[in-house]
């Protein structure tokens, strides 16, 4: 998967999902259909008094998910979000609504003026299935950010006994000094970190 296969699949998708946090630090989840890829900047359209917005404004850590059920693989979007310039909006809620007419049932005529556009282009980008085996997952990083990468590492404190390559559910670990996690196979799922007789292996 590239960039462009993993934006594609997040315009083919029909509704995303996305996460914020309210004032209190608990998690939102939101439903969102409104919403048009410009190179690899996602512009999305919303209600000004909503509280989806409050969360927005009090902590712009954002993230979206996409889900293809036929091909069984996702699509992650983690950073963050930023309210589009004033002299944008117009242009880019009209986009939205091109590309979306029933917009216009929701928000008929002047009422529209209620909307709000934002946009994420600083973000990292995650691209996971199940649907290979072993398991695959790819990070990008888009716009001005760096990848961050989870999941675990073997250090130097690695004493080449296999325990890690028994218990990887994936068999993902390849013998080496030390061993070696292919991180675009694996399940994160800690096994290995669980079952390592020296504590060698560590979170990112």
């Amino acid at each position: 998967m590239t960039i462009e296969d993993c934006i594609k699949k997040l315009i083919k998708i029909d509704s995303l999902q996305i996460a914020t946090v309210d004032k209190s630090g608990a998690p939102q989840i939101r439903v969102i259909s409104a919403r048009i890829f410009n190179n690899t900047t996602m512009y999305f359209l919303t209600a000004k008094r909503k509280s989806f917005v409050k969360e927005m404004e009090n902590n712009r850590n954002i993230a979206i998910i996409g889900f293809d059920e036929k091909e069984n693989d996702m699509v992650r979007i983690t950073g963050i979000v930023e309210k589009v310039s004033e002299e944008e909006q117009l242009k880019w809620r009209n986009k939205i609504y091109e590309t979306y007419p029933y917009l216009e049932n929701v928000y008929p005529n002047e009422t529209k003026n209620i909307n709000v556009i934002y946009k994420i282009e600083n973000y990292n980008m995650e691209y996971f299935t199940l649907s290979t085996h072993p398991i695959t997952r790819q990070y990008f990083a888009i716009g001005n950010t760096k990848i961050k990468f989870k999941g675990f590492k073997i250090g130097d404190e690695c004493i080449n006994c296999g325990t890690c390559k028994t218990v990887c559910p994936q068999n993902v670990i390849t013998e080496g000094t030390p061993f070696v996690i292919q991180q675009e196979h694996c399940l994160h799922c800690g096994n290995c970190f669980d079952n390592c007789p020296v504590n060698a292996i560590k979170e990112f």
